[in-house]
């Protein structure tokens, strides 16, 4: 064809018209997969990230393995041990604080025997003011 024809048939109406009729799976499995899978999001990652604290109140160290397993399934435990005999709550905190070494967690003391025990899922930001450590240190903690 020409280019005169060219010039004419582009700007008159010709019934002539070439169609091309693509289809769509072709295009689609051109694609790689694994970018449409990039952006996807697993809703059982979303369920782990769930967190929970637990309060425990032990009067005695046959209770620290029922803490510890709470710490083990990844769950916060603030633990008051004001009921506890001394050399028991210490045997406690012994225990726990292997616990938490051992899950690459944090221990902190919240107050004069409270603690907070928390596994590597839990950020715990922030301190409690000296002025306890203080008054503690004297008992022997």
């Amino acid at each position: 064809m020409s280019i005169r024809n060219k010039i004419k048939n582009f700007f008159t109406m010709d019934e002539e018209y070439e169609y091309e009729y693509v289809e769509e799976e072709t295009l689609q499995s051109d694609q790689p997969r694994s970018v449409k899978r990039d952006n996807v999001i697993s809703l059982t990652s979303i369920e782990k990230s769930e967190s929970k604290v637990v309060l425990c109140e032990p009067r005695n160290y046959d209770e620290v393995q029922e803490i510890a397993d709470n710490i083990v399934n990844r769950r916060a435990v603030v633990i008051n041990l004001q009921r506890a005999e001394h050399y028991e709550a210490m045997r406690i905190v012994d225990f726990l604080s292997g616990t938490v070494y051992a899950l690459n967690g944090n221990i902190q003391k919240l107050g004069s025997q409270t603690f907070l025990c928390a596994p590597n899922n839990v950020d715990i930001s922030g301190s409690i003011s000296d002025s306890i450590a203080e008054q503690d240190f004297s008992k022997g903690w």
